[in-house]
């Protein structure tokens, strides 16, 4: 007899899929052998597991909706039970004998031109390439048309020939008996892999596939503003499909080579400039080489380390739409390591003239590095 593969999860016959693995984790969190060691809990565990196995399969489940029990020996007959009608034939096959399965393959056969994949190529481009287009040569092996054939797949002269085993249906019938009665279910046929018809002289060329395997060289062009990351697609420049199939599409997965001088967010540039400490101090102007022009920025008198200068529309083109994003100067300010006696001197003057203690900054940590923290915090 067929177990009762509902009322184990307790659901009723026409729950959800979300229904029943709802009920499946609430089971399973009681009685399992980690949380329950009873051996009964681990009896139930198992089959709450098995249920769970039957009715999240749509075939199974079928199986279970006819009387059928999809886990008994020798398939799971229904009423005959195992031993009985003997496998029992899912849902499809039945349809199929009353609806014109057994009236000669409604399935029929499959084509044998088929659509061709997608294929990826991955482009590493420099931040100038990505920031304003270029027409990048590249260089793809993917399958292509067969040339001897045309995609036929047949040598020179010959044509495709209707499969004998299954007289060009695609399928071959068998018979079984069920809980139902006879019935008659289709199979794709294992001699002509189901598409009805046999290559008895196959393309030297392609050996039958109407397709053939060869690296060509093409161009993509690259719009302005693409970012690391992005695929550009070229339509039907991918794998041509069996049998000739048309061919699917490519795609270039563009990657960005780092910079030497500038970092990018987005559309935004991003460098390091250091500056002297007494340019900082004093004020200067600063010449900045963009990636397509040069551009001249003034340092304020007493600009601390750390500032940041904007220049606007010096970043990347945008990629939709106009303009461009900005460029961000990060100023790093040099403190010297070594002065001679003079600069010593002077130094220390400009320290007394701001009331600072040479002395006690010496003694706090060295005159060098505490004029530093003098000059930040009293810029």
């Amino acid at each position: 007899m067929a177990r009762d593969y509902y009322g184990i999860l307790g659901v009723s016959r026409d729950a959800s899929d979300d229904e029943i693995k709802r009920a499946y984790r609430k089971l399973a969190r009681q009685f399992h052998p980690d949380v329950n060691p009873d051996p009964e809990a681990q009896e139930k565990f198992k089959d709450i597991n098995a249920a769970y196995e039957v009715l999240s399969d749509d075939r199974k489940r079928q199986i279970v909706d006819l009387g059928g029990d999809p886990l008994a020996p020798g398939g799971g007959a229904g009423p005959g039970g195992p031993g009985g009608a003997g496998p029992f034939v899912g849902f499809q096959d039945i349809m199929d004998a009353f609806f014109g399965g057994a009236a000669g393959g409604s399935r029929g056969p499959r084509p044998r031109t088929r659509p061709g994949a997608d294929a990826i190529l991955r482009l590493e481009l420099d931040l100038n390439e990505t920031a304003f287009g270029v027409e990048a040569p590249i260089t793809v092996d993917t399958a292509v048309l067969c040339t001897t054939c045309s995609g036929a797949g047949t040598a020179a002269g010959t044509h495709l020939a209707t499969c004998e085993a299954c007289g060009g249906r695609g399928e071959v019938q068998s018979v079984q008996r069920t809980f139902l009665g006879q019935v008659v279910s289709a199979r794709p046929c294992t001699v002509c892999q189901g598409y009805g018809t046999t290559i008895p002289h196959p393309c030297p060329t392609c050996a039958g596939d109407g397709r053939v395997r060869t690296r060509r060289s093409l161009t993509v062009k690259i719009p302005a503003g693409v970012e690391d990351g992005m695929r550009i697609r070229l339509a039907q420049q991918g794998e041509v499909g069996p049998g000739g199939g048309t061919a699917g599409d490519l795609y270039v997965e563009i990657h960005e080579r780092p910079h030497d001088v500038y970092s990018r967010k987005g559309d935004d540039l991003h460098c390091r400039v250091t500056v002297p400490m007494t340019a900082a101090a004093l004020g200067t102007r600063l010449t900045i080489k963009t990636l397509d022009s040069e551009e001249t920025v003034d340092v304020k008198a007493g600009t601390q380390p750390g500032s940041t200068l904007r220049l606007r529309a010096r970043g990347v083109p945008h990629l939709r739409g106009t303009g461009r994003g900005d460029l961000y100067v990060h100023l790093d300010v040099r403190t010297p390591t070594k002065l001679d006696a003079d600069q010593e001197r002077m130094l220390r003057e400009f320290a007394k003239t701001r009331g600072e203690e040479v002395a006690e900054l010496t003694k706090q940590g060295g005159f060098f590095s505490r004029m530093r923290d003098a000059f930040n915090g009293h810029a």
